[in-house]
């Protein structure tokens, strides 16, 4: 019997399956998907079994993911609710859906944990927030649940009514990091430099700018403060950046995605 099943083999899914083989064997995991071809395929690129249902793969495994789009939880709960048990813990990684939700669609008997990790899992870079109600697990199956998301990458345990905030700050944000790296990029190949070299540079610096800040314990605005030399370079960079509301720019998209969650 498989200890984790993840139920959707998507991006996230498929991010989450190959962060969980730095601490798992391939005999710990099984996956399923609605789409066979996809499964065939990550199975043969990462060793793991794979089954042909949803209620299959839920019966295999002591830890049960859903990793799939909040659209979809309907009838996937539908699915579930008489084939697990009090036994399993139910991880949800879907936005936005609370689990006074899931448990209304599982079972108040149900044990149900929240989480949302990012793509970087992929990586084993992945950040994860995760929220349960604490007196339901066991110590082992708390450790357990630590195991596999630090298996990611970091993870941080937060209250359940915060996690839209965590959504807003590490869940959607990759894509636009992804963003600013594409366009700083973009900005140094407009001033000659060869793209492969700007996309390396760009990526690089967000990498360490990214280890200054956890490694240091510093803030982000005296970090900023030591490249930015009076009268240079930097500052007058940073200057254009406020100008045209680079600041404002994140925090409205951070509260787009927050309204996105509660609509879920």
């Amino acid at each position: 019997m498989a200890k984790i099943g993840i139920i959707g083999i998507g991006n996230m899914g498929y991010a989450i399956a190959k962060g969980l083989l730095k601490q798992y064997g391939k005999e710990d995991i099984v996956f399923t998907d609605v789409n066979q071809d996809r499964c065939a395929e990550v199975s043969k690129e990462l060793g793991i079994d794979w089954v042909k249902s949803n209620q299959e793969c839920a019966k295999l495994a002591t830890y049960i993911v859903l990793a799939v789009k909040p659209q979809y939880f309907d009838p996937l709960l539908e699915q579930l609710k008489d084939t697990v048990t009090e036994k399993n813990v139910i991880i949800s990684i879907a936005p936005g859906i609370t689990t006074t939700q899931l448990k209304e669609k599982l079972g108040e008997e149900k044990r149900v944990v929240r989480a949302m990790p990012n793509t970087p899992a992929l990586l084993g870079e992945g950040m994860t927030g995760v929220c349960y109600e604490e007196k339901a697990f066991s110590d082992e199956e708390k450790h357990a649940i630590e195991s596999i998301f630090t298996s990611l990458g970091k993870m941080r345990i937060v209250e359940e009514r915060l996690m839209n905030a965590v959504v807003c700050v590490s869940g959607s944000s990759p894509a636009y990091v992804y963003l600013f790296i594409e366009a700083l990029a973009d900005s140094a190949v407009k001033y000659g430099l060869p793209r492969d070299a700007a996309y390396e540079m760009a990526a690089q610096a967000v990498v360490g700018s990214a280890r200054m800040v956890l490694e240091t314990g510093e803030h982000p605005g005296a970090l900023k403060d030591k490249v930015c030399s009076p009268g240079g370079t930097t500052i007058a960079g940073v200057s254009a950046l406020e100008e045209y509301g680079f600041r404002n720019a994140v925090i409205k998209a951070s509260d787009a995605c927050f309204k996105k969650c509660e609509k879920i």
